[in-house]
């Protein structure tokens, strides 16, 4: 079953031109596929029998598991991107407009249970990253830039507990998210990139 959202996704997609849906989000179109990075690694997108197909076993995973975000990032990337550049600077979800009341609530980010599990694991949870090819950014005990779509970054920030404080951890996005996406959208590859991590 789609969610409507899913299903209104699919219905843009379908009628586009692959060539500027290639242009716009930087993937492949071939034999009536397209071809997203995502996390390093390629997912395929068939419009006409609307699936998305991991290209290796941890994207397979990965769909099974948070497929619903997945789903909605990915046709959103390929039906409605515009094609806007990282910026570098870094936000947090509250700080978007309109961030501060959306992120709450249903929409409140797992940040708690990533902390919990890496607590004491600065290594694991660099290992983790790694396998979804983040790459270590020079933020609190341990941070990650990963890229749940090609060209938008996520960012998550791991402090490790000690004898005052518990861990912590948080998530910034690039900038460029605000611009290229609507809340909703955001919060889905947010949510998949922490899930991705746990």
């Amino acid at each position: 079953m789609y969610s409507p959202g899913e299903k209104a996704a699919w219905g843009r997609l379908k009628p586009l031109d692959p060539v500027p849906v290639r242009k716009n989000a930087g993937v492949r179109f071939e034999d009536g596929l397209y071809k997203v990075r995502s996390f390093g690694m390629e997912l395929a997108v068939s419009p006409e029998t609307e699936t998305i197909t991991g290209q290796s076993e941890e994207l397979c995973a990965l769909l099974k598991k948070v497929g619903y975000f997945y789903n909605h990032v990915v046709l959103w990337h390929l039906a409605d991107s515009r094609g806007i550049p990282a910026t570098g600077k870094l936000v947090r979800p509250a700080g978007l407009k309109g961030g501060g009341m959306f992120f709450r609530g249903s929409h409140q980010l797992p940040l708690e249970s990533l902390a919990a599990r890496y607590k004491g694991d600065k290594e694991g949870f660099l290992a983790r990253a790694g396998v979804f090819a983040g790459e270590s950014a020079e933020y609190a005990d341990a941070s990650a830039r990963l890229m749940p779509v090609e060209g938008l970054p996520v960012y998550l920030l791991l402090w490790l507990e000690d004898e005052e404080f518990p861990a912590r951890a948080d998530i910034l996005l690039d900038s460029a998210w605000e611009m290229a996406a609507p809340l909703d959208i955001i919060w889905c590859a947010a949510m998949l990139t922490i899930l991705a991590m746990l």
